[in-house]
């Protein structure tokens, strides 16, 4: 900073009032332009950031716009851009999911990750990016962490990380690693429950522990941290703390203050994850947390449940001394440096702050940008197994496909779906697809082998399964008896397609043709035909153990299908 941003940081903070400061200390959120209530936020409750959920372009603009326009302190605008500017504006780029980025083997995919979020995430008035995500994906049961983290190397998490960081802080928007101490070993999500980082100091240090160092060194703005508990690492700083007493990082001085403030040398803004979040409200009554999370460190709170309530439980906090006023205004100084950092006095004071609607269009229609969404999308699909004799998958090979949709809601095919895109594009090329559909029947009177060999050709799997707070992020086969189960594999051509978690070989290990794209963008989807088709090489490199540490995963079972044969009908 500049000695007249030092003046405005010190100038700003000694004119707050108490309920100011304690107000900036909360990062709320809108999904919607609704003047009334981006009024209120900005003139009455003045909160220090808000983070805007997706919106259209037009409305995206016109929420920041007002938010902006009536706060007094320039307001940080925070989003989750961590596959593209899709994170902030329909339209925007989903250029690549983090595990998409890493499955291409090159550093160059994340560096444009950082570009197009901080181009479409700047151009839309977002000045604060919760990302990258720097998890390490270690547990492949975790259901949160999967596709959004760069994979289980800690050194490739690392390296992607620091390339986002740089490029997105070149483009004035503030980068936030995230979800400090590190999630990906418990299998457990922070969503629905506290989860645990089991690591020692000495693995977390060379884990976890070095891929921060990287992206601190890097200047990253800001960290979150999440509701995870490092019982290693509280116990070194606090050796006296019993199992029953030790905290999630969220309100953890031992974490926050000793491990990463003072060990790593953090000096930027801590924000809390979302504080709606079951893993935070599980371990102590919300009216003793909300202060606490301050008073161990963190310098702003995300979310709220109730936020009048969260707001006054933050002001009884202080007064009864839980949160001290050296504590208060150290967390304010950090939240107007960062402000200062990024340019928003000058801008607020130019009009800058507001963007021009016209200008995000332009962003996100950025022709390049679709290119390199392209360009990933065909670089990291990934063949995980493959029987020898399968592609290519043509018309003329495999006229006659069954198509198994997987996903959370049942077989569902539905053309807005990444699901039914891939059956309609399998269709424009030439297959005559026909739709699974579980016939409700027992023992005995199921559909015989003889019936299904002479009506499919090719039976292909399309799995779109993601937890939503959920504690599992695996397939739920449909009734009766999981009748969608790949049992044909050893008699008629099976090939899997997973189109988002990387791990359903534990489930499936005896199909012998698996195919992982982290992604259900059209541009994957193009990109898979093409492979499929033959017409591209499959060039992605797993950044995970795909097999889940299963060896029966990584073998296939059973007399492979002569293929000369199959094409000629005799098989």
């Amino acid at each position: 900073m500049n000695d007249e941003q030092i003046a405005w940081v010190n100038n700003t903070l000694e004119s707050m009032t108490d309920r100011e400061k304690l107000h900036q200390l909360f990062c709320l959120v809108t999904y919607s332009d609704d003047e009334e209530y981006c009024r209120h936020l900005s003139e009455t409750v003045q909160p220090g950031g808000v983070m805007g959920r997706v919106m259209k372009p037009d409305q995206c603009a016109n929420a920041v716009s007002t938010l902006q326009r009536h706060s007094r302190i320039p307001l940080l605008i925070a989003a989750n851009l961590e596959a593209g500017g899709n994170g902030v504006v329909s339209g925007g780029t989903a250029v690549c999911r983090p595990m998409q980025a890493a499955a291409t083997g090159d550093v160059k995919f994340a560096r444009r990750l950082g570009e197009v979020c901080g181009v479409q995430g700047s151009a839309a008035g977002v000045n604060w990016s919760f990302a990258p995500i720097i998890d390490i994906d270690y547990n492949w049961r975790n259901p949160i962490t999967n596709f959004r983290t760069f994979g289980s190397n800690a050194e490739t998490v690392g390296g992607m990380g620091e390339a986002y960081v740089r490029e997105i802080q070149r483009h004035g928007v503030a980068a936030c690693i995230k979800h400090f101490p590190g999630d990906g070993c418990d299998e457990r999500d922070q969503h629905v429950s506290t989860s645990v980082n089991s690591l020692s100091c000495e693995e977390w240090d060379k884990t976890y522990g070095a891929v921060y160092s990287r992206c601190i060194a890097a200047g990253a703005m800001s960290v979150m941290v999440g509701h995870i508990m490092q019982p290693a690492y509280t116990k070194r700083f606090a050796p006296d703390i019993s199992n029953g007493e030790i905290l999630p990082a969220s309100v953890n001085r031992a974490l926050v203050t000793g491990l990463l403030r003072e060990q790593l040398g953090f000096n930027g803004v801590i924000v809390t994850d979302s504080t709606a979040m079951a893993g935070i409200s599980l371990v102590m009554p919300r009216e003793d947390m909300i202060p606490l999370t301050i008073a161990a460190g963190c310098d702003m709170f995300l979310f709220t449940k109730n936020m009048e309530e969260d707001l006054a439980f933050m002001e009884r906090g202080f007064e009864k001394g839980v949160l001290t006023r050296e504590r208060l205004d150290e967390a304010v100084l950090r939240i107007l440096a960062m402000k200062a950092a990024l340019g928003l006095p000058e801008k607020q004071a130019s009009g800058a702050l507001c963007p021009d609607a016209d200008r995000l269009k332009r962003a996100i229609a950025e022709p390049l940008y679709k290119q390199w969404e392209r360009e990933c999308a065909d670089r990291a699909i990934t063949l995980v197994k493959e029987e020898k004799g399968v592609f290519p998958i043509l018309p003329q090979r495999f006229p006659r496909i069954l198509f198994c949709p997987l996903d959370k809601n049942g077989n569902n095919a539905d053309e807005k779906t990444p699901n039914g895109k891939f059956m309609r594009a399998l269709e424009r090329a030439g297959f005559n697809v026909t739709l699974f559909e579980a016939q409700n029947v027992t023992e005995g009177s199921m559909t015989s082998v003889s019936e299904m060999t002479s009506r499919y050709d090719m039976i292909i799997y399309s799995a779109l399964v993601r937890a939503r707070y959920q504690p599992v992020a695996r397939i739920d086969w449909s009734s009766p008896q999981g009748a969608n189960i790949p049992t044909l594999c050893h008699t008629i051509p099976t090939v899997f397609v997973s189109l988002e978690s990387p791990y359903h070989l534990v489930d499936v290990p005896q199909v012998r043709t698996y195919i992982n794209c982290y992604n259900g963008t059209q541009s994957v989807i193009d990109a898979l035909m093409e492979k499929l088709m033959g017409k591209s090489p499959f060039t992605g490199i797993s950044p995970v153990d795909a097999f889940c540490g299963k060896w029966d995963a990584a073998t296939s079972l059973g007399p492979p299908i002569d293929f000369e044969k199959y094409n000629k009908g005799e098989a």
